[in-house]
């Protein structure tokens, strides 16, 4: 009876999403207060039908309950609970109805805290958001229903996909999904905005919170897949330019140059039309995502279906949504009013640059990824593009763009000094050679290792400067203190977000200075890695909830002595006959050490991959940093509400300061 309730609540909010789609909407039209005033109440409720539909979905998965076939293909009654309750999201069906339950908090959200929002703008967005819902219900309902039934149910399901049994499937699709339809908000707002006519800093300020909570959980999403890549698929690689890692690259490259490209706009009202094509852009390459993992037209260890009849669907959702913004944005765009002058020294400049060079890097990964696949259909053709194109095509439009960003991040508004600006970084520029010089005596070739790491210095330097400065400027040491203190949160972000971007390519730059080696490992040897040694010490079998494992107890050894211990496996999964390889990492400082094992030998050898990698743990630690500022600019209330507001303690400094004078 669960199961039935929760497939009545997925129609009645399909219902409900068709009426919010249309009565605010005539209500905009008609200006009626009372038809728009419907929305609010509308869309609340849709969310509160799909959280109880998602709920008797998850409620079947951890009562095993096989009459589901949802169930039978991907859960297990011996798989451990928190698998199972991942595992509703590990598949097609179950993941889109997260996707769904997402969109519709996003609407709920958006109905219960807008209330200062004007109420056209409010009618308008909300109506979209209904029609995002509605469609996506109805391919839920038609194409992918999660609660269909078996006449004759098994004993046993067929448990989940043994890559997905992992930690990181619990936060990797939440946060992209979280990411994707954040900016299904701002597609929304954007979409609202050329119906009426009307766009400026207000909206803005409206617009700015969705795509700062997008991008930060796009940001750590994408950081738990590649984390969970490099320590699940037994590779030692955490980027493979894949199309479906590609798929959530480009909307992060596209919201990062909307995140900035807002910035100018609420704070000079400038850029409007560059504004409203981005935050379409976003959240069409978000469903360029969706349609690339779940069509069927490419094979990765990432993609959940491959059924034409749902790509078919998810193309017409593709089409409709994106062709139908596109050709709103022609229409209209032309008569939205111009915003503010500025000269192109100036911070406003300077992100008119890191606008061009993001969507270049973004549309290069466009091309990469939808190339192969469009030359295969139209020729039957098939090639592979992958890290050699998109490392010697992204690199020119990254180093430059990194370049960059201290330099705009000094400059100010409207019309700045570039030669005071590059005096400001003289520290951090100083600070990138001795690192350049430094690494390269230390690890040699290869050279752009090198050099990106004496940029990422640079970066982190350039990037604490301006906080730095800012706080130190005409100040005495009694009131820096009280200075960093009255800084706005929004300048802390930045500032963190430019730092973790350096920690992180940092962190990739070293992985030009690791150590491979593939050997047939005997226990009781030690086997060089880098400056460490490694040697099996056991070799033994054990046994899982719902899977066989054989694991190696490796010492990791410096200088004779053990300072850490890993357990390699290769697991076997009884229901899906798959296995499966469980990588042994040790993190030592910042770097890693990583073994797989392989096949085992009849002269008591195993074939094992063990890897040395020099500071990669920067590359997550650098995203969760950029994450961080993210969330400082996010909490600004000050920009956020659009109050100005000024701090008792900003006051306190000043005053410190004029004493000090």
């Amino acid at each position: 009876m669960i199961v039935e309730t929760g497939h009545y609540a997925l129609i009645l909010a399909l219902a409900l999403a068709l009426a919010q789609s249309v009565v605010p909407f005539a209500g905009a039209r008609l200006r009626d207060a009372s038809l728009m005033s419907v929305a609010a109440p509308v869309a609340v409720a849709q969310f509160l039908f799909v959280a109880l539909a998602y709920g008797a979905l998850t409620y079947a998965h951890v009562v095993s309950d096989f009459s589901l076939v949802n169930v039978i293909e991907n859960s297990h009654s011996l798989k451990p609970l928190v698998y199972k309750v991942s595992g509703v999201w590990g598949n097609h069906e179950g993941s889109m109805l997260l996707w769904v339950l997402v969109l519709s908090l996003s609407g709920a959200l958006i109905a219960l805290f807008s209330r200062a929002m004007p109420d056209l703008l409010r009618a308008d967005a909300l109506s979209v958001q209904g029609l995002l819902g509605a469609a996506f219900l109805s391919f839920i309902l038609f194409t992918s229903n999660p609660f269909a039934r078996v006449a004759n149910p098994p004993w046993e399901g067929r448990d989940l996909n043994p890559i997905l049994q992992d930690p990181g499937l619990a936060i990797h699709p939440p946060l992209l999904y979280l990411g994707y339809v954040g900016f299904s908000v701002v597609f929304s707002f954007a979409a609202a905005a050329l119906i009426s006519g009307r766009i400026d800093a207000a909206w803005a300020r409206v617009v700015r919170p969705w795509t700062l909570l997008a991008w930060i959980c796009l940001t750590l999403g994408i950081a738990m897949g590649s984390y969970w890549a490099y320590y699940t698929l037994g590779w030692g690689g955490f980027w493979f330019w894949d199309p479906v890692e590609n798929a959530s690259l480009m909307p992060w490259l596209a919201g990062t140059a909307l995140l900035h490209c807002a910035a100018v706009m609420e704070k000079r009202e400038a850029l409007k039309v560059w504004t409203i094509f981005l935050a379409i852009l976003a959240f069409s390459l978000s469903l360029l995502g969706t349609f690339l993992v779940r069509s069927g037209v490419l094979t990765s260890v990432h993609s959940f279906a491959s059924d034409p009849e749902r790509g078919v669907f998810i193309l017409i959702i593709l089409v409709f949504f994106i062709g139908g913004a596109l050709a709103l944005f022609a229409l209209r765009a032309g008569a939205l009013p111009t915003g503010g002058l500025f000269a192109p020294i100036s911070r406003e400049g300077a992100l008119v640059l890191n606008n061009l060079l993001l969507t270049a890097a973004c549309a290069t990964v466009v091309i990469g990824t939808l190339y192969p696949l469009a030359l295969e259909a139209l020729t039957g053709a098939k090639i592979s593009v992958g890290a050699p194109f998109f490392n010697t095509v992204l690199t020119p439009l990254a180093l430059p763009l990194i370049a960059l960003m201290p330099v705009g991040q000094m400059l100010a508004w409207k019309r700045g000094d570039l030669l005071g600006a590059m005096q400001r970084l003289r520290a951090a520029f100083a600070l990138g050679v001795v690192a350049i010089a430094a690494f390269g005596l230390l690890y040699g070739a290869p050279s752009l290792s090198v050099l990106c790491a004496g940029l990422a210095v640079y970066l982190l330097i350039g990037g604490v400067s301006d906080i730095a400065q800012r706080a130190a400027r005409g100040a005495s040491h009694a009131s820096v203190f009280l200075r960093l203190r009255g800084l706005p949160l929004s300048a802390w972000g930045t500032s963190a977000a430019h730092a973790g971007l350096g920690l992180t390519l940092l962190g990739l730059a070293a992985t030009g200075w690791g150590v491979e080696s593939i050997v047939a490992m005997r226990p009781g040897t030690n086997y060089e890695v880098g400056p460490y040694q490694i040697a099996i010490e056991t070799v033994a079998a054990r046994q899982g909830p719902n899977y066989t494992e054989t694991y190696a107890a490796m010492a990791v050894r410096e200088g004779g002595a053990t300072i850490a211990h890993i357990e390699p496996a290769k697991r076997f999964y009884q229901a899906r006959r798959t296995a499966r390889t469980e990588a042994g990492i040790a993190t030592l400082g910042l770097g890693q050490v990583y073994a797989a094992l392989g096949e085992p030998h009849d002269d008591g050898t195993i074939d094992a991959r063990l890897y040395y990698k020099p500071l990669v743990a920067l590359i997550w630690i650098g995203a969760l940093i950029m994450a961080l500022g993210g969330a400082c600019s996010l909490a600004d209330r000050r920009l956020r509400l659009g109050v100005a507001r000024r701090a008792p303690i900003a006051a306190a400094a000043r005053q410190a300061t004029q004493a000090a004078e």
